[in-house]
């Protein structure tokens, strides 16, 4: 069992990295940049800048706003502004009225908001905000995390995030997930309350492209079959769905995404129902599942080129190996199966047919767990995959990170090409 030191920095990091949010975490971490300068200039902006990092623009500019019926940043930042509370974090925007929203339109309608990349070098994650109001003028800064309020310039206020960060390594997250007293644990659990609920909250409308309710409709079940495989896809499909087309419902995040949370979440808990494992071999899973996540963005980073469904679908891929009975090398070799497979698959923002990539992340993960317990594992003469796990998942974010800079720099190009076309 891990000391009671080292269970208390894990248990704090986690706490800090798997928080509610409500809609995509990038347009949300916006909107809070824009309540914050707000908050700080004492009165209703009559122009608000927004200057944004590539990665931040990129994940910002398809996405659905939750309540609004709307895509994008221009209503997220009059939102903020107008109704957002700081305190709220990642769920900025709960206290939205229709009357709020209407205000919001005419906000824009009436060109008080400049949204623009960032010159010159920062942080891939980085929202600057700049709001006036006569001759008084405010500047809220978020760089390095979807929540970490930064000082620069005439920027107030700096809240930090957990400088004592542990390093963890693969080991160490195996022996945390399946030895820490489980009372220290439980709270994982809330995982489980959160995006199984927006699965459910899918069912009741229309969102994005409705794939997790496809996979469920008759046609589907001749392709795919009424099984574990086909429910674990599309409950998680499905609460993509509602996330990404801007259902009101919160999501546990991880790492400051909904997505990998709902990822690193929702195929646990289906397969954890369905094999009749206990609750505590549930709760070990989604803490092996969610704790592995962080483990790969430590070194991956906040945002990248690389789509970060593939980070949390290799936690999910450990988490389903443990709960098929699964041991430590078991484990390492379904990460290194997930590897194998979806190393390189693009991030090109948030968006509703991001429930496409999260389909093939957990569907690449009950592969990967079911080759592990067989004793299958890709060697370390194929491809990326080394010896050692930590070395291979340093090779995954290492393509991620630094490999794919250019590739990125295609993707927002393209993007923006087509937006100003």
């Amino acid at each position: 069992m891990t000391d009671l030191e080292t269970r208390k920095r894990i248990i704090a990091l986690i706490r800090q990295e798997v928080v509610p949010a409500i809609g995509c975490t990038e347009p949300m971490a916006v909107a809070l940049c824009t309540a914050k300068a707000t908050e700080q200039l004492g009165c209703r902006p009559e122009h608000i800048e927004a200057r944004l990092s590539a990665n931040i623009l990129k994940n910002a500019m398809g996405v659905g706003i939750p309540g609004t019926g709307m895509i994008g940043l221009p209503i997220a930042i009059a939102l903020g502004a107008l109704v957002g509370k700081s305190e709220y974090q990642l769920e900025v925007l709960k206290d939205l009225t229709p009357e709020a929203l209407e205000a919001g339109k005419q906000y824009i309608a009436e060109k008080r908001i400049d949204i623009g990349l960032k010159e010159g070098e920062c942080d891939k994650l980085y929202i600057e905000i700049v709001v006036t109001a006569g001759a008084k003028t405010s500047k809220a800064i978020i760089a390095g995390g979807h929540t970490t309020f930064v000082s620069e310039g005439n920027a107030v206020k700096t809240v930090s995030e957990n400088s004592d960060e542990i390093a963890l390594n693969m080991r160490l997250v195996y022996d945390f997930a399946t030895t820490a007293p489980l009372d220290e644990i439980r709270f994982i659990e809330e995982t489980r309350t959160y995006n199984m609920n927006a699965a459910r909250e899918a069912i009741k409308g229309n969102y994005g492209h409705n794939l997790g309710k496809t996979i469920d409709r008759p046609m589907a079940k001749g392709i795919f079959g009424n099984s574990v495989f086909s429910h674990i896809i599309s409950r998680t499909a499905a609460a993509c769905d509602a996330r990404m087309g801007g259902s009101m419902i919160p999501v546990m995040s991880n790492s400051g995404s909904g997505n990998q949370g709902i990822c690193a979440t929702n195929p646990v808990c289906v397969f954890a129902k369905e094999n009749e494992n206990t609750e505590e071999e549930l709760i070990r899973a989604l803490m092996l599942s969610h704790l592995t996540a962080i483990y790969i963005k430590q070194s991956l980073g906040k945002l990248s080129a690389l789509c970060g469904c593939v980070v949390a679908s290799i936690g999910s891929s450990c988490g389903i190996t443990y709960l098929m009975g699964g041991d430590y090398e078991r484990i390492c070799y379904s990460v290194k199966n997930m590897i194998a497979n979806l190393t390189g698959m693009i991030c090109d923002g948030a968006k509703p047919s991001c429930s496409l990539k999260i389909t093939s992340g957990v569907s690449t993960a009950v592969l990967s767990a079911l080759l592990a317990i067989e004793g299958k594992c890709v060697t370390s003469e194929e491809g990326i995959v080394d010896d050692c796990v930590d070395k291979s998942i340093h090779n995954l974010t290492a393509i991620g990170a630094d490999g794919m800079g250019i590739t990125d720099e295609m993707v927002l190009n393209i993007m923006t090409s087509k937006k100003n076309a």
